[in-house]
């Protein structure tokens, strides 16, 4: 065993405590391991398999394109680009007391969002864990909890002297789940995705079960929108800076969300609506080139994933691009090259062997490590899954993690791109306010974006700024129920 004194720990974002090694020589174990030359070979096929031109950047911001533009004219298409019946911007003097509910992955959050005009706001909110039972007992009673948490949140507003006793206040829904709406306070759930398995919901109302969960709780809430996170991102960033334009997430999932012209949905003329009014798209672009792969760049590996996937050909540029995939991405290759016998000779390997073991977190501490001997892979390989590594292969591990994310923040480059493109933004420029893990925690994440734009566009692409978005799925909502209640009040589209 190479000597070894410990001692530094980092924190992952699982709450798992990652030690970090010294090494006092590199004078390696006695295994056989692969060398600098032998694995500067490999990364070279590896570099051509996971690197995007600029040129075949453009070839897919065009099919991505053609994808939102379909998804545009007719139903049931690839990316449905859902109708969201937000009408509009935010005019960032909307003002009053406003709920909002989020039923996400891991937690119901439950938020008071006090507007106060000029695009400031005030939040006070609570947390309630949502236990693996929960998640698959009946829809209703899941609804019922809801329900519960918010009325308990209420009466405590109450007694602080925050919320006026009976008075109904308007509610904002954030749903993140794929429904069908044909109106805003309506929405059929398509499917649960997240882990949920909820019976009795898919192809019913969620707003309606919710409702009902509210009346039998006697709760003085009014649900007047449901969104998205993604569609609350885009509104809420908007509020706080009117330069934006588009929403995107990228994180565990990835989504998008922008304003379109109601003349240029053609599947939805039928409502008569303005042709020169706006209204907010989902995009739900986690499904482009899904089922034909004709546009992507898929690796094999990226098709071991697919197939052994819940869903196989289904979400394909989701899965080049989010942070559910890159570290098993990853994980793969180095599995791959266990089976050649260019790594971990003589170790036992057992513990990479098992799917999804190797989180994308690792790749982000990986690509952060700031030592010359790469301490923080040794830490990584030999805390989780017992093996010796020598420089030469942490070095390709980290140029191999650099080139995965690199490609998927190149590929979302293309996705912001086919929006900018299709709307006109490039010349003028615009915000896009962007969330996730990915995002926010990734590091060059965003940074290769922005490379990844100017690639696309040439020089014009610095135009196209991303920020940190503000809170969707909180402060979104509530500036949704706003506009929806105003817009209401105003007797304009009642019925949508």
């Amino acid at each position: 065993m190479a000597s070894r004194r410990g001692s530094t720990s980092v924190v992952l974002p699982s709450g798992q405590t990652l030690p970090s090694y010294t090494r006092s020589s590199e004078d390696d174990d006695g295994l056989p391991h692969a060398t600098k030359k032998k694995m500067a070979d490999h990364l070279r096929k590896y570099e051509a398999l996971f690197t995007l031109t600029p040129q075949r950047m453009r070839i897919i911001v065009e099919a991505f394109k053609e994808s939102l533009e379909l998804g545009l004219a007719k139903h049931g298409q690839v990316v449905p680009m859902i109708p969201t019946y937000v009408f509009g911007w935010p005019s960032g003097q909307e003002t009053g007391q406003y709920l909002a509910v989020d039923l996400g992955g891991t937690n119901l959050r439950v938020c008071l969002v006090s507007l106060e005009g000029g695009g400031k706001f005030e939040i006070t909110q609570s947390k309630y864990r949502l236990s693996e039972e929960q998640k698959q007992d009946e829809g209703q009673i899941l609804f019922d909890f809801c329900a519960e948490c918010l009325k308990a949140f209420i009466d405590s507003n109450i007694e602080a002297g925050i919320i006026e006793k009976d008075h109904v206040l308007p509610l904002g829904f954030t749903f993140s789940y794929p429904c069908s709406q044909d109106r805003i306070d309506h929405g059929v759930l398509i499917r649960w995705t997240k882990g949920f398995g909820a019976p009795n919901t898919e192809g019913h109302d969620v707003v309606a079960m919710f409702r009902k969960s509210l009346a039998k709780h006697s709760v003085q809430a009014e649900v007047v929108a449901l969104t998205c996170d993604t569609t609350g991102t885009l509104i809420a960033s908007h509020y706080v800076n009117p330069q934006t334009r588009i929403a995107c997430i990228f994180g565990t999932g990835c989504n998008a969300a922008y304003m379109e012209r109601a003349a240029d949905i053609p599947k939805i003329a039928n409502l008569g609506i303005d042709p020169n009014a706006e209204i907010a798209i989902n995009c739900e672009w986690g499904a482009f080139d899904s089922f034909e792969h004709e546009n992507l760049p898929r690796s094999k590996y990226d098709v071991i994933i697919d197939e052994a996937s819940n869903k196989p050909g289904e979400q394909a540029f989701e899965k080049l691009i989010s942070g559910r995939y890159l570290g098993e991405i990853l994980r793969i290759i180095i599995c791959e090259l266990i089976d050649e016998g260019v790594l971990f000779l003589g170790q036992n390997t057992y513990k990479i062997e098992i799917a999804y073991s190797f989180d994308t977190a690792f790749l982000s501490l990986m690509e952060s490590d700031p030592t010359d001997e790469l301490l923080m892979i040794i830490g990584i390989f030999s805390h989780f899954f017992a093996l010796e590594t020598t420089l030469a292969e942490r070095q390709f591990f980290r140029a191999l993690a650099k080139l995965v994310a690199r490609r998927a923040a190149r590929l979302s480059a293309c996705g912001i791109a086919a929006i900018v493109s299709k709307m006109g933004y490039l010349e003028d420029g615009c915000v896009v306010g962007a969330d996730g893990s990915l995002y926010k925690k990734y590091p060059m994440f965003a940074e290769r974006i922005h490379e990844g734009l100017q690639d696309i566009f040439g020089e014009k692409g610095r135009n196209i700024v991303t920020v940190n978005a503000e809170d969707g799925s909180g402060i979104g909502s509530a500036i949704v129920a706003a506009m929806t209640k105003a817009r209401r009040d105003a007797g304009l589209y009642p019925t949508l």
